[in-house]
């Protein structure tokens, strides 16, 4: 079903109930409110350019009804992120997918030092310009049953794109990633039938929509199964979350381990007494992040992986099914295959290989980019470019990017592996990320990047009681702030550029 028939089928069902809280705004819809703004929006929409729409908007109602009222008109939305520069991420967009219109805010500009760009409109605007006669045809519309509703809002098929979102850019310039309706909804049914969930979910969406792990998991999961969604567009205002999750009861989190880390020292106790699922992903969970969750919340945080290009979900844990450390099993439609890095044989249980992922939810493509597409797709495998393996009872093992493994003495050495038994040896609060640069002798050794000064010799002490002598960083340096990327990551390719300029300084 295509995901924006799908909304209409919920909303007409469920009416009355919640269906958007704005904890920013104050904002409150039902579904049948919400309906009819989405159909409002559309209408202004269609009266513009065809084809693709640049949305550049916070994780808020505004912006939920933006991607609806845009799939609704029979348009595109092309989801901007404005974390990691808004202005070169506008123009870049707008070059690399041809087209013009962005739908964005005044106050959103103004908040991030964006100047207004061609092409820009603005939802206040196209909310301003709507007249009585545009609301009151909208909430007669939105009362037909839903069979005719249907048959007045855009049609088309399953693999039709429903949004264009761009790679992080953590390693090499973003590609244009086409997920379509049967990608999306084939991971929301594959996480349905993984996870007990209900209507009855009050879920936080407080990730960006402009990344696939809050898109999917944040809007469509939960306009799936007819959920409450609480919105608040700054999920580093941690203090704030807690409140939210406190006073409106939420149920469902998910979030990058960063985010937790910031939940977790912010809460008191009981804060997260109605939460029933927590996942994370995006980033490795770390074991002590999962202990002091459990100790203080009595919460297990259930760890899961994906990327862009599966939309995003490959696995996760579940309440029933769960092995710490793992990302847990793959969803039940997704099927997954360990391969050799070299050889591209496939890897036995328990043997590190490259992640290779098929399955619906497993995109169209990269936009306008046939070369990189062949080159990640091989007959319907995608190649994730990550590395990992499984265990005898089918959890998969994310042990870290192909490019954070750095070879040394003729010997693979990840880096991530590194980066996990460092974050056990360092004092409580300081961050690190590990990285390769380039030695004249072993033609690469490893570097360290903490946030704060540490004893090395200590902190060396306890690492050489976990790694081999290959796998040691041989530097440490103090970068305070780790650059991350709007989704909470680590910027590993910005961070790596910063550690090479220091010690190469010296």
């Amino acid at each position: 079903m295509l995901l924006h028939h799908r909304f209409v089928r919920t909303a007409k069902a469920f009416g009355g109930k919640p269906a958007i809280i704005d904890r920013a705004t104050g904002t409150r819809l039902s579904y049948e409110r919400a309906l009819i703004a989405s159909l409002l929006v559309a209408d202004k929409l269609e009266q513009g350019d065809e084809g693709f729409l640049g949305i550049m908007l916070p994780s808020s109602a505004g912006c939920i009804l933006a991607v609806l009222g845009t799939l609704l008109a029979g348009r595109t939305p092309v989801m901007i992120n404005y974390s990691t520069g808004a202005e070169q991420n506008c123009r870049y967009a707008q070059k690399k997918c041809a087209f013009t219109t962005i739908l964005t805010s005044k106050a959103l500009l103004t908040k991030i030092g964006c100047p207004v760009l061609p092409g820009m409109i603005f939802l206040e605007d196209v909310m301003a310009s709507l007249t009585a006669f545009d609301k009151a045809k909208a909430a007669l519309r939105a009362k037909l049953p839903t069979a005719l509703l249907l048959r007045t809002v855009h049609g088309g098929n399953l693999d039709d794109s429903a949004v264009l979102l761009f790679t992080s850019g953590s390693e090499r310039d973003p590609k244009a990633v086409q997920l379509t309706h049967r990608n999306i909804g084939a991971n929301l049914a594959g996480i349905s039938e993984t996870l007990p969930l209900s209507a009855s979910e009050i879920f936080l969406a407080n990730l960006p929509l402009f990344h696939v792990f809050g898109l999917t998991t944040n809007l469509w999961l939960p306009l799936y199964h007819g959920m409450t969604i609480v919105t608040y567009p700054n999920p580093l205002e941690f203090k704030t979350i807690c409140d939210i999750i406190r006073e409106e009861k939420i149920t469902f989190v998910v979030g990058t381990p960063i985010f937790m880390w910031g939940y977790l020292r912010k809460s008191e106790r009981g804060d997260f007494a109605s939460c029933r699922i927590m996942l994370t992903g995006a980033d490795k969970t770390p074991d002590t992040l999962r202990q002091e969750f459990r100790e203080k919340h009595d919460l297990e945080l259930l760890e899961g992986y994906g990327c862009t290009e599966t939309s995003p979900v490959i696995a996760f844990n579940s309440p029933s099914a769960n092995r710490p450390g793992s990302v847990g099993r793959p969803l039940p439609n997704v099927r997954v295959r360990l391969e050799h890095y070299e050889t591209g044989e496939p890897c036995a249980v328990g043997e590190i290989g490259k992640i290779l992922v098929q399955g619906e939810s497993v995109m169209a493509g990269y936009f306008d980019d046939f070369e990189a597409t062949t080159l990640a797709m091989r007959q319907g495998w995608y190649d994730t470019g990550d590395m990992g393996y499984q265990d005898a009872d089918g959890y998969l093992w994310h042990v870290g990017r192909l490019r954070r493994f750095v070879k040394i003495g003729g010997e693979m050495v990840s880096l991530i592996r590194v980066e996990n038994v460092l974050e056990q040896c360092l004092p409580d609060g300081v961050g690190c990320c590990v990285v390769e640069v380039p030695d004249g002798v072993r033609g690469a050794r490893i570097v360290a990047a903490v946030t704060r000064p540490i004893d090395q010799k200590a902190v060396s002490a306890l690492l050489a009681e976990q790694l081999p002598n290959i796998a040691m960083p041989r530097d440490f340096v103090v970068i305070e702030e780790l650059p991350t990327m709007g989704s909470g990551k680590i910027d590993f390719r910005r961070t790596t550029e910063l550690v090479r300029d220091m010690v190469q300084g010296r």
